[in-house]
């Protein structure tokens, strides 16, 4: 279900993580966002916006971030997260 579009917008919901499993963001249907980072849950929350395959967030303390979806791949500023797939 990697980047299926929805309307005008890719479909983002669902948790995203790096390769090594170090960050993990999940994207929530309400437009808001929890990203732990190792054993740091809840490390940085906020809300985001999806606008094609764009996203913007912006987080509880009002630093902003971008985002996009390419090849079912979210390149989140520096970050490189897959999309983690649910066991059967």
């Amino acid at each position: 279900m990697a980047g299926t579009v929805e309307g005008d917008h890719v479909d983002v919901v669902g948790m995203w993580v790096t390769a090594d499993g170090h960050i993990r963001q999940e994207l929530l249907p309400d437009g808001r966002y929890d990203e732990a980072r190792g054993e740091r849950r809840s490390a940085y929350t906020g809300r985001y916006t999806v606008t094609g395959s764009h996203l913007d967030y912006i987080d509880d303390t009002g630093f902003t971030a971008t985002g996009d979806i390419r090849g079912g791949v979210l390149y989140h500023e520096h970050l490189v997260l897959y999309r983690e797939q649910k066991s059967s």
